[in-house]
């Protein structure tokens, strides 16, 4: 592992070689709003919440983002300060997400399926000032949950959307009757860091990834997110790409349609209604919205292209895009290191299915074997990437050690093979994680929470494949002496443990014993061909 100093010493060379070479241009997100939206006043979007539509231009959003500055700033809050957000793909939330950055704070996105255990890590250990919620969305209720962070040390303010707050809260309305006029937006250094966002890893806790403006904005004018025509964005708020889709109208003057949740045959009918041209997710966005659409009639024909990622991408999916007339194309990236391959819908088949795209500008990408040594072509390795989007290390700078090789490398787990040709090839992956329906999850906290259920002596957590969400969970579970245990069982147990409903085994296996190695670990591998095969049988 590398000590820390390296790692800074690297990431200093690399910040200065992309400076040098014009990624990083200097810019901080509250000046690119406000150029943006300077070059493309009357772009409009509409927000669709809970399927009501709500109509803004990029003046009106921009005007509503500084009001909402003027407050945070009222509340103390400024440059440094973590401002946690847990709501819904709304215009408010469009709004706060600009006003945040006004003020030079921190943004904390943190997606709402997050329960009250994982949120309470998140605002503990982030040190945010401020958390935004929802008073209540669909079936959560989101106030209830606030009484048990109120007492966390760093936070000052729990401000609720959607209906009056208890004494101890604010009120989104209250909090903007007290914003001023003519607030005047702070100007923060480029290399400030204003994203955080908590991503599942191998370890049981999710682990805080760090962005600056500048790597930001660099990974935005990329030609993925270029304005191509009307798009629907249907990813949540809390998720690096919904954030980043929610400053894109005023960034790049794209018009955007925002969905707050996904329900699919609502997706195909806007899509009919306000003629879309580009859409992209994982793989149930796709397969979903392709058979709602059949189902009930609707005309996807204005689609032009529909970009996809995430665990489960094959080539039938493409296929499947291609046959109803808008072209597939699987792409690579994670949150941190967002757009690592680039969208390219008019490549041959062949590499749109087959491949996860060539080399994004600016990006390098090499595979390495467990020592870290460069693979030739054609040869399966861990996939170590840098680039001027690249995150700027953990808010655990700890992790930082076992995540980095030497010169800035970022070790992202996932196995893979590059071509000459540049196109890289996801195979397999390192890092301990089942990634269901877009959402990363961390196996060794499912197990952690098994571990805690008196029937259960040891415990492994391991992807399936699935064909709607791309894998989900399995467990395979030694059982203590006399004991037995229903899947139902399991399910009660993670209820009661408040972490997100996701995260719950959808499969159980009884065994007398895990596969083990010498030295005691599970080999999952083994688990997890079994599942491979089974599926393929």
């Amino acid at each position: 592992m590398l000590d820390l100093d390296t790692i800074a010493r690297d990431r200093e060379s690399l910040r200065q070689r992309w400076k040098a070479a014009g990624f990083h241009a200097g810019r901080s997100l509250s000046r690119a709003l406000a150029e943006g939206v300077r070059r493309h006043p009357d772009v409009e979007s509409v927000f669709y919440a809970q399927q009501q539509p709500r109509r803004t231009t990029n003046r009106e959003l921009y005007a509503e983002g500084l009001r909402v500055a003027s407050a945070l700033s009222g509340q103390g809050l400024g440059r440094g300060d973590v401002v946690a957000v847990q709501l819904p793909t709304w215009l408010e939330t469009a709004a706060l997400f600009q006003g945040i950055a006004h003020v030079g704070a921190t943004a904390l996105p943190i997606v709402s399926i997050y329960g009250p255990s994982e949120v309470e890590f998140i605002l503990r250990q982030s040190g945010a000032r401020a958390f935004f919620v929802p008073a209540r969305w669909r079936n959560t209720d989101y106030l209830a949950r606030c009484e048990r962070f109120a007492a966390l040390p760093r936070l000052e303010h729990i401000v609720v959307l959607g209906r009056d707050a208890p004494g101890r809260f604010t009120a989104w309305d209250d909090l903007l009757r007290a914003a001023a006029p003519g607030f005047e937006p702070l100007d923060a250094d480029a290399d400030d860091v204003c994203l955080l966002m908590y991503t599942s890893g191998t370890s049981s806790a999710p682990k805080g990834v760090q962005h600056t403006h500048d790597t930001l904005l660099w990974e935005w004018g990329r030609p993925t997110y270029a304005n191509r025509g009307l798009y629907l964005a249907n990813l949540p708020a809390g998720h690096y790409t919904g954030y980043g889709f929610l400053m894109r109208p005023a960034i790049l003057g794209a018009p955007m349609i925002f969905l707050d949740h996904w329900d699919a045959p609502f997706a195909a009918e806007v899509i009919e209604r306000h003629r879309v041209k580009h859409g992209g997710g994982t793989p149930i966005f796709l397969f979903t919205l392709l058979r709602a659409a059949e189902e009930h009639g609707r005309d996807l024909s204005s689609l032009e292209a529909f970009s996809l990622a995430g665990q489960g991408m094959t080539p039938a999916m493409v296929a499947l895009a291609d046959a109803k007339g808008f072209p597939g194309a699987r792409v690579y990236g994670s949150t941190e290191h967002p757009t690592v391959t680039a969208f390219d819908p008019t490549l041959s088949f062949e590499r749109r299915a087959g491949s996860d795209g060539r080399i994004d500008e600016g990006n390098q990408v090499r595979i390495v074997d467990d020592e870290g040594r460069d693979l030739p072509p054609g040869r399966e390795g861990e996939i170590a990437t840098r680039g001027p989007e690249l995150f700027v290390g953990y808010l655990d700078s700890e992790l930082d050690r076992e995540s980095f090789l030497p010169g800035g490398w970022f070790k992202t787990g996932d196995v893979g093979r590059l071509d000459r040709d540049g196109f890289l090839f996801v195979t397999d992956r390192k890092k301990d994680i089942i990634i269901r329906g877009g959402e990363n999850i961390s196996s060794v906290e499912v197990e952690e929470v098994l571990s805690r259920h008196p029937a259960v002596a040891a415990a492994a957590a391991v992807a399936m494949p699935d064909a709607t969400y791309g894998e989900k969970v399995c467990s395979f579970v030694e059982l203590a002496p006399g004991a037995s245990l229903s899947l139902a069982e399991v399910a009660e147990h993670f209820a009661h443990a408040g972490v997100a409903r996701q995260k719950t085994p959808e499969r159980l296996e009884i065994v007398d014993q895990l596969p083990r190695n010498a030295s005691g670990k599970v080999k999952k591998f083994e688990l997890r061909r079994q599942l491979r095969e089974e599926t393929a049988g």
